[in-house]
């Protein structure tokens, strides 16, 4: 038996000292998150975070660089995520409505409404995570991931 970790992006992003969440229904729980998701085969992981965020929030993302690299392993579940967070600015405005299925919708928020959330209410404790090394000031360059093609 092979197993092998999901693999996932995110992005962080504030304006004006907020931050851009989506509200998810997952299952019967209606729950918060960056916008995020699966790395899916033949994109890179700048490209990855930049198409998450335009369908589940319909603004377009710009990296900037790498906040973390977070492995979590579900507590109810025999599973483990590689989630890859980047940060940056997205476009001034919305460029279409039309959201994933399964996003009720897509807000700004402070961090301090965010940090009071009770745990359940977020997707994973990724989120917060990953707000407060934003906030703490951690940005890598996104030279650090490197897209390897083999030629032969």
């Amino acid at each position: 038996m092979s197993w092998h970790p999901h693999v996932t992006v995110a992005a962080v992003i504030e304006r004006e000292q907020k931050f851009l969440l989506v509200e998810e229904q997952v299952e019967e729980y209606k729950v918060f998150n960056q916008p995020a998701g699966h790395w899916e085969l033949g994109e890179t992981l700048i490209e990855a975070a930049q198409r998450e965020t335009l369908e589940e929030t319909g603004w377009e993302f710009y990296p900037g660089a790498l906040v973390g690299i977070y492995c979590w392993k579900h507590p109810h579940l025999d599973e483990t995520f590689l989630r890859f967070t980047l940060c940056g600015e997205c476009s001034s405005e919305r460029v279409h409505e039309d959201l994933d299925d399964g996003i009720l919708h897509a807000g700004w928020y402070s961090a301090e409404a965010i940090f009071d959330l009770p745990e359940h209410r977020l997707r994973s404790t990724m989120v917060t995570h990953s707000i407060r090394d934003y906030l703490d000031g951690n940005r890598y360059d996104l030279d650090l991931i490197h897209t390897i093609q083999q030629t032969w």
